[in-house]
């Protein structure tokens, strides 16, 4: 008989401490994280997928069926005369709005940061547009720009200057909602820029100084501007987007009026989905609004990236 010749089994070795541990933090990293995830999951990736699908659809709602149209809608978006002023007015209102705001912004956070006492106060004074909602002051809005009772008429009228029709204008409507967005946009811009500035060591300024940088001017020039170079970026993507992003301040005050001379990108979806029904048209114009924050963001990364390499 042949003799079977049998190998003693390896044994695995156990487990060391920091392995148990880093599996059993993995888990509990998992278990915290999962609520996240499938919120994640239900509300942002799975109804942009939807979105996306749709835009190919001529799906309308109260209708029970639906057909695959390709590009279709696409192709309309090219000579929809709505959708090409609607684009035109949110480019607009976002190269008036972010650069005013984030110069204000500036302004008010270098003021306050050099300020000796107040600083809690004029914080919170000049971030209570950021706070309030933009629906419940329409009203004084509405009262401020009115043709004939409105106090900024009235000012005009007393140095003898007749004031517009500030937003039943054609040509003036675009201007008064944009000075609405920069007064709500600018406290959250200076919110931005005080958490910058207080990030600049102090040493920087004493050595510029002693380097001959007297004036505020120049040590602002040689030190404030540099290293403000990353919150700038920042606050320049966060204030496009949410330029982009307009929506309350048209359908609450003008409505896209006069003559579709405010109608800005998210009221000519809102009208298109909601309105009109046409979701699948909606959804198309809704994928052009997502193409233009994601190449802003990737705009953003791609600076910053560059910078940090050059650095």
């Amino acid at each position: 008989m042949a003799s079977v010749v049998s190998f003693p089994a390896t044994a695995r070795p156990a487990p060391s401490a920091a392995e148990v541990a880093g599996r059993r933090e993995a888990r509990l990293a998992m278990m915290l994280s999962a609520p996240a995830l499938v919120l994640l999951l239900l509300f942002i990736i799975l109804p942009t997928i939807a979105v996306l699908f749709l835009g190919f659809t001529d799906f309308e709602l109260g209708y029970g069926s639906f057909n695959f149209v390709g590009f279709e809608n696409y192709a309309e978006l090219l000579n929809d005369r709505t959708f090409k002023r609607s684009l035109w007015n949110t480019t607009v209102y976002a190269a008036i709005v972010a650069p005013v705001s984030m110069a204000l912004g500036l302004g008010i956070a270098l003021l306050i940061e050099a300020e000796g006492w107040g600083k809690s106060l004029f914080r919170t004074v000049y971030f209570l547009p950021v706070a309030s909602l933009l629906v419940a002051m329409a009203t004084v809005w509405q009262y401020l720009f009115h043709p004939t009772i409105g106090p900024i008429n009235a000012a005009s009228a007393m140095i003898g200057v007749e004031g517009p029709n500030w937003l039943g204008a054609s040509s003036t409507v675009m201007t008064s909602l944009s000075i609405i967005g920069i007064w709500q946009a600018t406290g959250f811009n200076m919110v931005l820029f005080l958490a910058g500035l207080s990030a600049i060591p102090r040493e920087l300024y004493q050595a510029a100084e002693v380097d001959g940088a007297r004036s505020a001017l120049s040590r602002f020039r040689l030190v404030t501007w540099p290293m403000l170079g990353p919150t700038t970026l920042f606050v320049t993507t966060i204030s496009i987007i949410n330029s982009v992003k307009v929506f309350e301040t048209v359908k609450t005050l003008t409505e896209g009026g006069p003559n579709k001379a405010s109608e800005v990108l998210l009221f000519t979806i809102y009208q298109e989905g909601f309105v009109y029904l046409k979701v699948g048209y909606a959804s198309a114009m809704t994928v052009i609004f997502l193409a233009i924050l994601v190449s802003l963001m990737f705009l953003q990364y791609r600076v910053m990236d560059r910078k940090v390499h050059y650095a």
